[in-house]
This record gives C-alpha cells, structure tokens and sequence, in this order.
C-alpha cells in the first residue's frame, strides 16, 4: 500500500509540476488554463483508476477513456518538449544584442509556434504508428552455420500491445504481412496484448493464422502478467503457439535441426518469488551440437543466454525508445542492447523496435517493425 501511495503521490506531483509550467507560458486567461488542465487530468485518470485501482477496462466508456489519455500524453510529451526548447533560446538569445529581434520574435510568436507544431508533430507520430509496421530485413552472419540453415528466415513479431490503441484490424494487417514473407518459423517475443483474454480475444484472433504451423513460438512479456498470464497461455496454446516457459524444442529445418529456447519475465517474480529467466534451462544442452535460437523479451538476459550456448538472442520490451526525447533515453537505460543488432561475446543479439506501440499511439523517430532475420554462413 505505501508504495501505491508513492506511485499517485509521484505522479501526480509531476502531472502538476508540468501543467503549471506549460500554463504559464504558453496560455492567458482562465478558459485556455481550465482547457489545458482536461488533457492532463485524462492522463492522471488512467493510472489511478485502471493500474492503481485495477479496474478491468470492458465497457466502450473504458476504451474510449484509454484512448484519449494515450493520445494525450502523446501530445503533452511534444508540447512539453518545444515549450522547453522555446525557453532554452529565449534565455540563449536573452542577453546578445545582434539576436535582440529574434529573440524578441521568439518571445512574442514563440507560444503560437510551439502549440502548432507540437499538434504537427503529434500527428506525424501518429500516422506513422497506425501505417505500420514496416518490414525490417535483417542478415546475420553465423560462424560455422550448418548449410541446412544457411537462408533460414524467422519472422519476429514483439511488443504489438494489442489493446485500447492496437486492435484487430492491426493485427490482421500484422498477420497478412507475416504471413506473405514464407517464414521458416515465426517467433512472438512478448508484450502482445495489454489486457484479458475476455476483452482482448477478438483483437488476437488474427494472429492464430499465422504460419507455418507447428512453428509458431512464443514467450512472455511483462504485460502479459499485468493481463494474467495463466490464462493468456491457456489462450495461445489453443492458437497453435508454442509457449516456452524456461523450455526449448526441437525443430527441423531441411534436415539440419535447430533449438529454439525460451525464458520467463522477470515480471513473473512479482508472484512467484522463486521463478526467474532460466537461459540456461532453455538451451537444451543435453541435446548435443546445434544452432541455439534464444527467445528472451527483455534484453538485458544476453550475458547469461551467451554463457548458455546460444547463437542468437531475439528481444525486444525497448521500443527503441517509441518517440523522441525517448529515443534518446532509452540508449542510456537499455544500453549496450537498447535497439538493433549487436553482439555479447560470440552471440548475436538482434533488439526490435517493437511492432505495434504501447500508450501512446506515437512513433516519431523511430518506426513499428515487422523483423525479417536470414541466417548467413560467415
């Protein structure tokens, strides 16, 4: 309970602490302060009434309010953003003579130009989150691949947040793209939906098309335990996917077999204290020589999936970051695996971008991926 209180207390102190300032400098009067004041009580309402009070959010009311508070907060992060950027020239311009008319400029027409571009900003975000996702092609070159597996193409799918923002016509767009790229297996790497199984079902069907089947594989993400993962993976067995849960299988790819291993969240300790990623337990050792294939939604699991045996590493839970200034926090949060391919010792790690997008509906600087990944014999 004090660290609920802890959590409104912080984000309420901040929701404040933004609203006065933005309304400070950018509005005048009290009909632009009370109008301002909507948006960020719709961001304030989501965490308090759906996370804190764990409301179950069924009713159309319920989308409707996740969706404008999304979008809000996208907007905000903008507005926040050139506000401060304004300030910062205006106190960079404050005391030089030669920049006097500009900075006068700034002063006068600045508030206008950071409202509008902040609405410009916000809406290329948002048209190039709900285009998406683009397809990635990524090569990764293996020393001493088996031929069999030379050209081998495995589709990822992560971090899609099917819920209040991405919904069934998104996902059958995701399915369809999947599907027309003739994978020799397709992997989900967490965080699909964000939300229970009775709300969400409709929204995911789609997914349960994609093929070939039998090689369909999943792990969770922290979000699928906020959305009761017990039941989620009652529900994604019936859709033909393999959970691994710190387990691994074994497939065979033109007669050359390959182990594909996956671990828990760390998010399961929240209720179940003794559980924990097991890279370990997912690279099936006992099955002598092959190719190791690790799916692992959090990244940072890398340095114990290399001491494990694996070849590859597939996470994503970065968003690379989603949308700027994000993009630029997220490198030193996730760092050296916050986005792309890269190495840990003698493994490959490759970290998406994510395919769909969670809160808000925004992607600027970075687009929602849909991951092509060839094996290569280096």
């Amino acid at each position: 309970m004090r660290s609920v209180n802890s959590f409104v207390a912080v984000l309420t102190a901040i929701l404040v602490a933004a609203y006065l300032y933005l309304a400070w400098r950018l509005t005048s009067g009290p009909v632009a302060r009370l109008a301002l004041a909507v948006p960020f009580l719709l961001i304030w309402i989501v965490p308090l009434v759906y996370w804190v009070w764990d409301r179950e959010s069924g009713a159309w009311v319920d989308e409707i309010i996740h969706f404008a508070s999304y979008t809000c907060m996208g907007w905000i992060n903008f507005l926040l953003v050139l506000s401060l950027a304004r300030d910062g020239l205006l106190l960079a311009t404050r005391w030089t003579a030669a920049l006097s008319s500009f900075h006068e400029s700034v002063r006068s027409s600045g508030g206008s130009a950071v409202m509008i571009g902040s609405f410009v900003a916000f809406g290329a975000g948002l048209f190039t989150a709900m285009r998406g996702p683009h397809i990635r092609h990524v090569d990764i070159p293996v020393e001493g691949l088996e031929p069999g597996l030379d050209g081998v193409r495995i589709v990822q799918i992560t971090d899609l947040h099917i819920g209040p923002t991405i919904r069934e016509a998104y996902v059958g767009r995701v399915a369809r793209m999947a599907n027309a790229l003739s994978a020799d297996l397709v992997v989900l790497t967490g965080d699909i939906v964000d939300g229970s199984v009775a709300r969400l079902a409709r929204h995911v069907a789609p997914l349960g098309e994609l093929s070939p089947a039998g090689r369909v594989f999943l792990v969770l993400g922290n979000h699928e335990y906020y959305s009761g993962a017990a039941e989620w993976i009652e529900h994604f067995k019936a859709l033909n996917f393999r959970v691994l849960l710190n387990e691994y299988h074994v497939i065979s790819i033109r007669g050359t077999r390959m182990i594909v291993g996956g671990v828990l969240d760390a998010a399961e300790r929240a209720s179940a204290p003794l559980q924990r990623p097991r890279p370990d337990l997912a690279a099936g050792l006992r099955e002598g020589p092959a190719f190791r294939l690790l799916l692992a939604h959090h990244p940072n699991i890398a340095p114990s999936a290399e001491s494990a045996g694996f070849d590859l590493q597939l996470s994503g839970h970065t968003h690379a970051g989603q949308f700027f200034p994000w993009t630029l926090a997220v490198h030193l949060v996730h760092a050296p695996h916050a986005a792309g391919l890269a190495q840990c010792g003698r493994m490959w790690v490759y970290v998406s971008a994510g395919t769909g997008t969670w809160g808000p509906p925004v992607r600027f600087g970075t687009v929602p991926e849909l991951t092509l990944i060839r094996l290569t014999r280096r």
